[in-house]
C-alpha cells in the first residue's frame, strides 16, 4: 500500500517514473529530512561560535595570529568535540539518504522499468552507446556518497540510478528545488535569460551532464520552436531521464555522450548550458568541456554553466564550511573548481575575454507567494553562473 502524500516534504510532482513510497518508506525518508533540518538550522550555527569563541583564540594564543585560510580553519576545528559530532552526524545523515530512498526504489524496480519501456509517447528519442567508457575520475567514487554514483548498472535496461537520484535530491533539499526539482534551470530562464536578452531565440539547445533532465526541461517550455539535447556519461540516468520526460510530455533528444568531447558537428548549438557539472569533474575535464562549448557554439550563441558560488566569493570560514563536501561527502573536485579563474579557463578554451561573464542569478523561480510564506520567504540565495557569448 502506498502513502497518499501530503504537507510540505511531498509536494514532489507526482510523474509516473517517480518511485512510490510505503507508509513505512516515508516515514523513514521524513526522518532523513527532518534530521538534516536539525542538523542545518540547530547544529550548523554551532560551528560558527566555537570557532569564534574557542577555536579562533587557542590558534591566535599558539601561533600569533589569525587562521589564514580554509586549510588552517579546517585543521583547527578537527580538534573540536561539536565539530566532530556536527561532521559524523552530516556523514550519517547523507548515507542514510541514499538507503532510505534505495529501498523504495529495489522494491519498484522491475515496474519502473516497464514502464518506461511501455511510454506510449514517443516525443524525444534516447541513444545509448552500448560501447561508452565511463570516464577513470567517475568511476574512482560514488560521487556525493550515491552508492554506484550515476553510472552503474545492475540489471538489464537498469534506471535506478536515476529514479534514486530524482528522489534522493528532492529529499536532500527539502523541496528547496521545486516540486520538478527543476530551480536552476527555471531560474536561469526566468530570471537570466528572459529579462536579459528578451530577443534570443536559440534553434538547437544543448545541456550537458543532464542526470535526469531536471534542469533540461524548463528551456524546452522557454523555448517551444528549439530542439532539446541532453547529455550525460549514465545510462541508466538517460533511461529515466527519457521516460521522465515524456511522462511530463517534454520533447528532448537524450544521448549517452562525455562532454568533454561530443559527436555533435562544430557549430550546431546556439545556447549550451550546465548546472552544477563542473564541481563534477576535474580540472582537465573542465578545461576540454569548455574548449567543446567554444567548438559547438554558432556564431552569436551563448554558453551558461550554473554552479554554487567560488571560494573568492567568501571569507575564510564560509570556505571552510564548503569544503566539508570535498573531505567528507565524496565530493573529491568540489575544492579545486571552487578556486578556479573561470574566466581564464573559458578564454584559454577560444573565448574572448570581454565576451565572458561572472555573475549571480536569483534562485527559487518556482516559488509562489504561498510558497515563499510557508517556507519563511524570499529566494533562497542565488546561483553563480559563468557564460560566455561566441
Amino acid at each position: 500500500m502506498t502513502y497518499s502524500r501530503g504537507g510540505n516534504m511531498d509536494r514532489q510532482f507526482q510523474h509516473s517514473m517517480l518511485p512510490q513510497a510505503t507508509h513505512d518508506e516515508l516515514a523513514r525518508q521524513n526522518f532523513v529530512k527532518s534530521l538534516k533540518l536539525h542538523i542545518v538550522k540547530n547544529l550548523s550555527p554551532g560551528n560558527k561560535r566555537v570557532y569564534e569563541q574557542v577555536v579562533k583564540p587557542q590558534f591566535e594564543r599558539e601561533h600569533q595570529r589569525s587562521p589564514q585560510n580554509r586549510h588552517e580553519i579546517r585543521t583547527a576545528m578537527q580538534r573540536h568535540p561539536h565539530y566532530r559530532w556536527w561532521s559524523a552526524l552530516r556523514r550519517i545523515n547523507q548515507e542514510m539518504l541514499w538507503d532510505a530512498v534505495n529501498t523504495s526504489v529495489e522494491r519498484q524496480l522491475p515496474e519502473l522499468i516497464e514502464r518506461a519501456k511501455q511510454s506510449d509517447r514517443q516525443l524525444g528519442t534516447l541513444t545509448l552507446d552500448p560501447d561508452f567508457k565511463i570516464p577513470v575520475y567517475q568511476t574512482a567514487v560514488d560521487i556525493h556518497c550515491m552508492p554506484g554514483s550515476y553510472h552503474s548498472e545492475y540489471t538489464a535496461d537498469d534506471l535506478a540510478a536515476g529514479a534514486t537520484y530524482d528522489r534522493g535530491v528532492y529529499i536532500y533539499g527539502a523541496g528547496w528545488l521545486g516540486p520538478l526539482n527543476d530551480d536552476m534551470g527555471l531560474s536561469i530562464v526566468n530570471n537570466y535569460l528572459k529579462p536579459k536578452y528578451p530577443d534570443f531565440r536559440p534553434t538547437k539547445i544543448l545541456d550537458l551532464g543532464c542526470s535526469v533532465g531536471h534542469s533540461t526541461l524548463p528551456y524546452v517550455d522557454a523555448y517551444p520552436e528549439a530542439e532539446v539535447y541532453a547529455i550525460d556519461i549514465g545510462a541508466p540516468m538517460l533511461r529515466y531521464a527519457h521516460a521522465r520526460a515524456e511522462a511530463l510530455g517534454k520533447r528532448v533528444h537524450f544521448s549517452q555522450q562525455n562532454a568533454e568531447r561530443t559527436h555533435f558537428e562544430a557549430a550546431s548549438f546556439d545556447l549550451i548550458v550546465s548546472h552544477i557539472l563542473l564541481h563534477e569533474i576535474p580540472l582537465p575535464a573542465i578545461r576540454n568541456v569548455m574548449r567543446e562549448c567554444d567548438r559547438l557554439l554558432a556564431p552569436g550563441g551563448m554558453t551558461i554553466h550554473v554552479e554554487a558560488p567560488l571560494y573568492s566569493h567568501m571569507d575564510a570560514f564560509s570556505a571552510f564550511m564548503y569544503d566539508w563536501e570535498t573531505a567528507n561527502n565524496n565530493e573529491p573536485f568540489w575544492s579545486a573548481m571552487r578556486e578556479l579563474d573561470l574566466t581564464a579557463v573559458m578564454t584559454e578554451a577560444g573565448f574572448a575575454a570581454d565576451r565572458v561573464i561572472q555573475t549571480f542569478v536569483p534562485n527559487g523561480a518556482w516559488k509562489t507567494a504561498a510558497d515563499n510564506s510557508q517556507q519563511g520567504g524570499g529566494s533562497r540565495g542565488s546561483w553563480f553562473i559563468v557564460a560566455a557569448t561566441k
